[in-house]
């Protein structure tokens, strides 16, 4: 069977006026479980991420200062979420669940993290409601461990994985691939190993033709031993955040691309959701259940395999 990883505090009581969705990690486990995808057979729990690990991505005092909530307005503001012992727990979590997708993927082939994604998080602040970078964390690991020696972030989600090209700016040994929306946040991009940014209102075909291009010239020339997938979701066309006009067909076709590359090759390959926010097309609850639908989709999408 397919290994999922969660944990029941990533998602918490969190304010319902906040854009951003806390609910949709819930949501999308309760999902799985109806489609018979999520059992108690495949389905693993993180525990808390030890500061050795953290610090593989991060600067100790900002990790301390955050789980002490002694940061200053102003970085709470680029953090982007409000401050609270019950978001602690999960950021301490989250990292954990990237790097134990990774290691059951080492094993299965693939494994998929309910969670993840955390892009925008630098060495030492927090930005675009990430707050500790579990790519950067998660591929270091890999490495450090002797796991892998060569590591491929493909990052699709809209926005640009600015704090993971920052982070991993100088380790050779991984890779990072972002397709994103140009005029998007952030507005001051990084520079990843391999940026592509595209103009807002992309569709499908031209979309599917630059990743498929994209991807298979990395792959090719790199040789990973290992790769870590954003399958973010606010690509889709109705999403608030997105600006690019990719349809729900889209996105499973985008991440059946990613998948079946990896497959082929050998590459055992873990994902992460990444972003996704309601689309205020319907009421609060219709448009949490389609959020959770969305990034189901990459799921269903690696269950084609088990």
């Amino acid at each position: 069977m397919l290994p999922l990883v969660t944990h029941p505090c990533y998602s918490f009581e969190f304010p319902a006026s906040h854009r951003f969705p806390m609910d949709k990690f819930a949501l999308l486990h309760a999902y799985l479980q109806e489609k018979g995808i999520a059992t108690t057979k495949n389905t693993y729990r993180p525990g808390r991420a030890r500061l050795e690990l953290l610090t593989l991505g991060h600067d100790s005092d900002y990790i301390e200062r955050f789980i002490a909530g002694t940061q200053t307005p102003a970085q709470l503001r680029t953090m982007g979420l409000p401050w609270s012992k019950p978001l602690v727990a999960r950021t301490l979590i989250s990292p954990n669940g990237t790097l134990l997708s990774a290691l059951l993927a080492l094993d299965r082939g693939i494994a998929c993290h309910l969670a993840g994604g955390t892009h925008h998080a630098h060495y030492d602040y927090a930005s675009g409601f990430c707050i500790f970078n579990d790519l950067a964390v998660a591929a270091q690991a890999l490495i450090a461990q002797g796991k892998v020696q060569r590591v491929l972030i493909v990052d699709c989600d809209v926005h640009q994985g600015d704090g993971t090209a920052a982070i991993l700016a100088n380790t050779p040994s991984v890779f990072t691939f972002s397709l994103h929306c140009e005029k998007n946040f952030p507005a001051r991009k990084a520079v990843s190993d391999l940026d592509v940014g595209l103009a807002p209102k992309t569709t499908d075909r031209v979309y599917l033709e630059v990743l498929d291009n994209a991807l298979s010239k990395v792959l090719e020339q790199f040789q990973p031993n290992f790769v870590f997938y954003d399958a973010g979701v606010d690509v889709y066309e109705h999403d608030p955040l997105g600006l690019l006009n990719i349809s729900l067909e889209g996105i499973r076709a985008r991440d059946k691309l990613v998948l079946e590359e990896c497959v082929r090759r050998n590459i055992p390959i873990a994902t992460v959701i990444g972003g996704g926010y309601y689309d205020g097309l319907s009421s609060r609850a219709d448009a949490s259940l389609a959020l959770a639908k969305r990034h189901a989709i990459v799921v269903e999408e690696a269950n084609r395999w088990f």
